[in-house]
């Protein structure tokens, strides 16, 4: 094919979103399929991002309003990666969608209100098929590499989120639950209705609880749980190596790990695994798991020549991945023993300068605004605290998300308190 015969926009698109950072990938991936299927907004549902799990663009009436809630049963009544066209329950109201589930991650793109254009159903679904599995892809990568800024704010975030789930289902429950006692009260003749309130009721206060558990879930991981998808990760390593890999567990009541440690953990073993093996003579390798209440400590060995070289460039990278999360790597080398390797990674995250806000160049109204913000406060409320009107609060909210480059309250919530604001 001629210089001139290749689709050099389609490739420039590729280009693009491969080099989209993590804050812009949804508006990349909207970018690149709106030629292919015309839609109101792209939804994106991933674990990989334990801080971010959706991330959004288009209509902000959707994008707004969509929640894990929504997603979460849609990914799990997809079976395979095929694309699905249907009716779901989404930000509110029933909405036609266009599905499609990444197998290796089990991420999952949803387009609402498509409409495929004149070229060809087959060919367009294709092409925004291949799409998504690069953004897909780039995703567990960008994660894989993300920097230490970018893991202390998907902590925050990751707490923030439980905090205001935590708020809500307290908020939520007891009302429900005053509901449910004055239904349940003999004084009421219409049993009927009673009973039908009360049944409403029940399932409500079970689906709020099953929210707050699965946000739970998406922020940590049981260690247990972690450890066992390390060992689905590394079985296909041992089917067709021949190396042999000795797993030995954590306690089963050991603490739970955040996303971002659980995530690193494997990465970072998966990592070591692979190094020793590319080893001559390595036959076996042995990786465990332990938590001191306040470490992951990982501990990985093999039975080599001892030929595993401290700065290889393999080792190197797995290195920064633990520095990036505030632990510490320690390898011993003995030849003809082997290589051994230690790794702690701290559950909690590192203390920072109270107020350590300088760089974003805020002015005071805009920090006060922001502190308002970290307190949970609502434009009414802070309006009112200062004397200003709620188009004023907005317009020092579009300056703080421009200045702190985030498209959310709850990122920017997330980031103040990544950098000690209260």
């Amino acid at each position: 094919m001629s210089q001139s015969q290749l689709p050099w926009p389609l490739l420039e698109t590729v280009a693009a979103l491969a080099d989209a950072p993590l804050t812009r990938i949804a508006e990349r991936l909207r970018e690149a399929t709106l030629p292919y299927v015309q839609s109101s907004a792209l939804v994106i549902f991933t674990e990989d991002c334990t801080g971010r799990p959706q991330k959004t663009a288009g209509e902000e009436a959707i994008t707004s309003l969509v929640s894990i809630a929504d997603l979460d049963p849609l990914r799990a009544a997809l079976s395979d990666e095929a694309p699905w066209f249907g009716e779901v329950e989404l930000a509110g109201r029933m909405r036609s969608v266009l599905t499609f589930k990444h197998a290796a991650s089990h991420a999952l793109l949803v387009l609402t209100d498509p409409e495929l254009s004149s070229r060809g159903h087959n060919a367009d679904l294709d092409v925004v098929t291949y799409l998504w599995h690069i953004a897909a892809r780039r995703i567990q990568e960008k994660v894989a590499d993300a920097p230490p800024s970018y893991l202390l704010e998907s902590r925050a975030a990751s707490a923030e989120r439980v905090r205001v789930t935590a708020e809500l289902t307290d908020l939520h429950s007891t009302t429900l639950e005053t509901i449910v006692a004055a239904l349940r009260s003999p004084s009421l003749n219409d049993a009927t209705a009673r009973s039908a309130a009360t049944d409403l009721t029940a399932k409500a206060l079970v689906a709020l609880r099953t929210i707050s558990h699965r946000t739970a879930e998406l922020v940590e991981e049981p260690v247990a749980k972690a450890f066992e998808r390390l060992r689905e990760d590394l079985r296909p390593l041992t089917r067709f190596s021949g190396i042999e890999i000795d797993f030995i567990e954590p306690p089963l009541n050991g603490r739970a790990l955040p996303g971002e440690v659980a995530h690193a953990a494997r990465a970072i073993v998966r990592g070591l695994v692979l190094a020793m093996s590319e080893q001559p003579d390595v036959s076996r390798i042995r990786t465990q798991w332990d938590c001191d209440g306040e470490n992951l400590l990982i501990n990985v060995r093999d039975d080599g020549r001892g030929a595993l070289a401290a700065d290889a460039p393999s080792i190197g990278r797995l290195d920064r991945r633990v520095q990036a999360l505030k632990g510490n790597l320690r390898m011993d080398v003995m030849a003809g023993w082997g290589a051994d390797v230690f790794v702690s990674l701290p559950l909690d995250l590192p203390a920072r300068p109270v107020g350590d806000v300088a760089g974003w160049d805020l002015a005071a109204r805009e920090l006060e605004v922001l502190q308002h913000l970290v307190r949970g406060h609502r434009n009414r409320t802070i309006a009112s605290a200062m004397s200003i009107s709620e188009n004023t609060v907005k317009f020092h909210v579009r300056n703080l998300f421009r200045k702190l480059q985030v498209g959310s309250r709850t990122e920017a919530i997330a980031l103040a308190h990544s950098h000690g604001l209260q």
